[in-house]
């Protein structure tokens, strides 16, 4: 009795899946037919053949029934000899509490057949996840959306229940900007797309920003459309950056470039907006392909460029204030929203080559001329330089040619000393104006940088801010206003009697008539022959005839002895003949002196 009840359990274990069969089974018919007088074996046997052995269960997934809810276990017959245990939280969503009762029918993953306790070992969230991966490969290959819940926090990132197959969410794919704190994501229903997957490793990796992006763009393509050029819009201040801000549009974000903010001048935006900010702006461009929208808020202000040539005419003298400085020059704001242009050129009647920064400062208030007004470019050019009173017009008056003035030597160069004058201004002196007789090198040596000289001045032209000077014009037999004009009359080839002022080693320094113009002779032209070039055969005061052959460039006449020479024995041999008449050129010469001195 006691083997035929062993016997009798036994079988109904092993018969719990055979009574799933359908009527029509063929299996259940061999069945009943060998169920008349079964053995132990023959029952083992008929397993093996209706369903393959015991052993075919593992790995596999399979439908079994609640039988029992036991200490937060559910109790799973899948027709095996033993029925398994669950926990039933695998019978829930992450966060949500499983709702089983017994009856229920569920699909459950057979670990294996028999554990040591000879329960089967089964798994709910094997036969999800195995589910869920044929579901999520499919999708994947569709590059679909799949649904998950981020449940779990790891290095790098987050772990998402994918209707029980585990994804990773790297930090970086949570959001489309960093999110500090993802606790109001979590235990969340919400859609991810899948970026990776490897069923053989069990990796997979969604994302979430993906999503985001994927509906923004929607959003953002869909809001383009409604938008126009030129239209106004209120938007609000999300972002500020050094060259503009970022508004959001009601899910589009535009440009507001910082020159766009105002008409004047703005260094950063904070200074006229803050992030939060509702501000009105205007669409200036939209660029459908790269969905970019340019704002504009000057563009609802009205223009102040509109008359600017009207209201500021050239020669008009203005005052502004710097609000720039540049190697090139300072720009000058005379409203809001108009600036002009003093280049580095028209800054100073004096300091040339300076920076600008160092004649104004930013933020100085300066008097300025306008010099040029470009409405279609809107520029404007101003002459600061041009507010002041001209130096060399002023020295002109102060100092008309002639007047003698004294400065310093400020520089000397190849041609000539500059040496400074009044009110900054420089006057050169050219190296053949230094010293009679001495000229280059020679006479540049005659004097030293941060000396205190004397000076005639002889020309000045102030609109090429030039002063000629003169100091061999002040030394002895120097010209004076008569000894320019009686220079002035003497005519170029003119043989005239000079007065020897000085003899030096160059020449000699004389005097036309007792009290005409100065001039020189230099060594050369004392004479034709060697012998008569020698100034020291000559004396102080003596007097003899000599031809103008020509004048310097303070209208001092130079003087030549040999020129004169020269030009009478070409009259003479006009005059008497030739070395071809049989005359010798001393008696030529001998006539034309008596001829000469019968004239006289």
């Amino acid at each position: 009795m006691l083997h035929r009840h062993g016997a009798g359990v036994a079988v109904k274990a092993k018969t719990s899946g055979f009574n799933r069969l359908a009527g029509n089974d063929p299996r259940k018919k061999i069945f009943m037919a060998s169920m008349a007088t079964p053995t132990r074996d023959d029952f083992a046997a008929m397993l093996d053949d209706m369903f393959g052995g015991a052993d075919s269960f593992e790995g596999r997934v399979v439908h079994g029934t609640v039988t029992g809810i036991e200490n937060d276990m559910a109790i799973i017959d899948v027709g095996l000899k033993s029925e398994g245990r669950v926990p039933l939280r695998e019978f829930a969503a992450p966060g949500q509490k499983a709702e089983l009762k017994v009856g229920d029918e569920v699909e459950v993953y057979v670990d294996r057949v028999e554990n040591m306790h000879g329960e089967a070992m089964l798994s709910r969230d094997r036969a999800r996840r195995e589910a869920a991966w044929d579901t999520l490969e499919t999708e994947f290959a569709k590059t679909a959306r799949v649904e998950g819940v981020i449940f779990g926090r790891v290095k790098g990132g987050f772990t998402v229940d994918l209707n029980g197959a585990v994804a990773f969410l790297p930090g970086s794919q949570v959001d489309i900007r960093p999110v500090r704190d993802v606790t109001p994501l979590m235990d969340i229903p919400q859609p991810f797309q899948i970026l990776k997957m490897d069923r053989k490793r069990g990796n997979i990796v969604v994302s979430r920003r993906a999503v985001l992006e994927e509906t923004r763009a929607e959003q953002r393509s869909g809001l383009i459309q409604s938008l126009a050029e030129g239209q106004i819009i209120e938007g609000v201040v999300k972002n500020i950056t050094d060259y503009g801000a970022f508004v959001d549009l009601g899910g589009i974000d535009g440009l507001l470039h910082v020159t766009d903010l105002s008409y004047k001048r703005v260094a950063h935006p904070s200074e006229m907006i803050n992030i939060g900010d509702t501000v009105r702006v205007q669409i200036i461009r939209i660029n459908k392909d790269t969905q970019r929208i340019s704002l504009g808020m000057k563009q609802l202000e009205s223009d102040p460029w509109d008359g600017a040539g009207a209201k500021y005419p050239v020669g008009a003298k203005l005052s502004g204030r710097v609000t720039n400085i540049t190697e090139y020059g300072a720009f000058v704001e005379l409203e809001a929203g108009i600036e002009g242009l003093v280049h580095v050129s028209e800054m100073s009647w004096t300091k040339k080559n300076v920076h600008p920064g160092k004649i104004v400062s930013t933020s100085q208030e300066v008097d300025v001329v306008v010099l040029e007004v470009d409405e279609d470019k809107r520029r404007i050019s101003l002459g600061l330089k041009q507010a002041q009173a001209n130096p060399w017009e002023a020295f002109a008056a102060a100092h008309p040619i002639g007047s003698t003035v004294e400065g310093e030597v400020k520089n000397a160069t190849e041609f000539g000393l500059f040496v400074g004058l009044d009110n900054d201004v420089d006057g050169m002196v050219h190296m053949s104006d230094i010293a009679w007789g001495v000229s280059g090198e020679d006479a540049l040596a005659l004097h030293r940088k941060g000396e205190m000289v004397t000076a005639i001045v002889l020309d000045i032209d102030p609109e090429k801010e030039r002063i000629s000077l003169g100091m061999k014009q002040l030394e002895r037999g120097g010209p004076v206003t008569g000894a320019a004009t009686a220079g002035d009359r003497l005519q170029k080839n003119a043989i005239v009697t000079v007065t020897i002022l000085e003899v030096r080693d160059a020449g000699l320094e004389v005097q036309a008539g007792d009290d005409g113009a100065t001039g020189f002779i230099k060594r050369t032209d004392l004479g034709r022959d060697r012998d008569e070039q020698r100034p020291e055969r000559f004396q102080v005061g003596q007097k003899f005839d000599a031809m103008v052959i020509g004048f310097d460039r303070s209208k001092k006449p130079t003087f030549s002895v040999k020129a004169m020479q020269i030009a009478e024995e070409k009259q003479a041999v006009a005059q008497y003949g030739s070395s071809d008449s049989g005359a010798s050129l001393g008696d030529i010469l001998g006539e034309a002196l008596k001829a000469r001195e019968t004239k006289n």
